[in-house]
């Protein structure tokens, strides 16, 4: 995909792939392409409610989601449908693979939530991480994917998830840099 401006209203579909199969498959619309980072904006896409305790997504919610070509991780922007900030759900992933109008994602089964306020920074599903057995298949992956989480709770605990979204060293496609 060439370099989109933020007014672009262009489709894309986001497939989310773990264990080699498709988990889920929505429509969003493409906000963003620099060449390294996409910006893409959706409705939650999973039908009904889900309650994980510390956060519901329900229908109405819109995400924000943040894709990357050369980082290890996906970063979603939470609204409620009245516009209230919800908090970011973070996936590690593979770096995005962006392919004709889909993006392909591959989840790594590591996640972090940061609410709102950020009082909350949870790490989540470390113990599907450890079972799915990428440690031992892909040692470089699996190593890749702790990395990326430590440097997503890190972004969380000094409150800068946020600026993920926006262009400069938090935004660009330029990794490590803070």
């Amino acid at each position: 995909m060439s370099a989109r401006s933020a007014e672009a209203a262009d489709k894309v579909e986001i497939a989310l792939v773990k264990a080699g199969r498709t988990k889920i498959r929505y429509p969003a619309e493409l906000l963003a392409d620099d060449g390294a980072r996409l910006t893409v904006r959706a409705p939650w896409a999973a039908e009904g409610v889900r309650d994980f305790g510390f956060v519901r997504f329900e229908p109405g919610d819109v995400f924000t989601e943040h894709y990357w070509r050369d980082r290890w991780y996906a970063v979603k922007e939470v609204r409620s449908g009245d516009g209230t900030l919800k908090g970011w759900y973070c996936d590690v992933t593979r770096p995005a693979v962006v392919d004709g109008g889909t993006v392909v994602v591959e989840d790594l089964d590591l996640d972090l939530w940061v609410s709102a306020d950020g009082a909350e920074v949870l790490r989540l599903d470390e113990d599907e991480f450890a079972a799915s057995g990428l440690a031992a298949s892909d040692p470089v992956a699996a190593a890749a994917a702790v990395a990326a989480l430590d440097e997503l709770e890190a972004l969380g605990r000094d409150g800068l998830l946020g600026l993920l979204g926006r262009s400069g060293p938090f935004g660009s496609g330029r990794t490590g840099e803070r």
